[in-house]
């Protein structure tokens, strides 16, 4: 693949965000030389910011040619997507999602384009890697980097490149998302993956790199990290009410939390209906200590916490989306 070939692509680099001050500046400076080297432009959707990012963005690109910064009154990431490519969209062949909690190898843009181009890969998504700096922090990064808390997908823990179903999202070919309708904007959590459904239907390709990825940086509190999973179960319920598309066996399992949790208040009546939460908790706990002693990390207690919140989160998110009457009304 020579250089030549990759300027020759129209890239839209695109940014959604909210209230995003600390990390705007420093990721827009990482992408910079891709701007030039890819031919590129780079747009911010900030979503109403309240902390300094609208100005913080405004700034950067009174000085940057080839980034512009657009309102999204929408505020979720899927709208501000769509925004970008009904804005900019016509004059690119790909599009480039950058999540502005994360940071990226400098060559990260290029490599994406390269694999795309190689592979004919109508999208192409990566590997995602968690890291933290406060306690709960890096707690929560050594769950989501584990199979107790990734439950083993391949976008989480990294596999040798090859086509998937699904993984997280960073370039697509314009056309094949115009094509299957963009993001659902009723989808305010998991609209990569029911986009990736579309596209699967529709016969384009995904193909995951292993040539790159990303590190993301995770809620740095329980309130927050409870909140961004129930987001997640209900994504995944509304995908399942939409499409009937079933939630994978390392879904399952996690599913029944809330179930289970809910049965223990049976316990009053029989202690038998304690023993599935106490089964579940004894299993997460079991796990955090062996990554304390088997893996000598000093966060894997702390780390079980964060995944059972992250478990009990995502199935109580997904059996409240389920179980909304209002929702069976959803349209198609």
């Amino acid at each position: 693949m020579t250089v030549d070939e990759v300027a020759a692509v129209r890239c839209l680099i695109v940014i959604p965000c909210l209230n995003e001050a600390p990390y705007l500046e420093s990721l827009v400076s990482q992408l910079e030389p891709t701007l030039a080297e890819l031919n590129a432009t780079l747009v911010v959707v900030d979503g109403g910011s309240t902390d300094g990012t609208r100005d913080i963005a405004r700034s950067l690109a009174a000085r940057l040619p080839k980034m512009h910064v657009l309102d999204n009154p929408k505020r979720i990431q899927s709208a501000a997507i769509n925004l970008a490519i009904e804005t900019f969209g016509v004059e690119h062949d790909y599009m480039i999602r950058i999540d502005a909690h994360g940071t990226y190898p400098r060559d990260y843009c290029r490599v994406l384009v390269e694999d795309a181009l190689e592979t004919g890969a109508d999208s192409v998504v990566v590997a995602m890697q968690t890291v933290g700096f406060g306690t709960f922090q890096k707690a929560t990064a050594v769950a989501q980097n584990s199979v107790l808390g990734n439950g083993g997908a391949k976008h989480r823990v990294g596999a040798e490149s090859h086509w998937a179903d699904h993984g997280h999202h960073a370039l697509m070919r314009i056309a094949a998302f115009r094509a299957v309708g963009g993001y659902d904007e009723s989808f305010t959590a998991n609209e990569d993956a029911e986009c990736d459904y579309r596209l699967n239907q529709a016969g384009y390709r995904i193909w995951m790199t292993a040539r790159t990825s990303m590190i993301y940086y995770p809620r740095a509190s329980a309130l927050p990290l409870f909140k961004q999973y129930f987001g997640y179960g209900r994504g995944r319920a509304r995908n399942f009410l939409k499409h009937r598309a079933r939630p994978s066996l390392r879904q399952m399992l996690p599913l029944m939390v809330a179930p289970v949790a809910a049965g223990t208040f049976l316990a009053a009546l029989t202690w038998i209906a304690a023993v599935p939460f106490a089964l579940w908790a004894a299993a997460c706990l079991g796990y955090g200590a062996w990554m304390a002693l088997g893996q000598r990390n000093p966060y894997g207690p702390l780390a079980a916490v964060s995944a059972m919140i992250m478990h009990f989160a995502w199935s109580a998110g997904f059996w409240r989306e389920l179980l909304d009457i209002r929702q069976r009304r959803m349209p198609a």
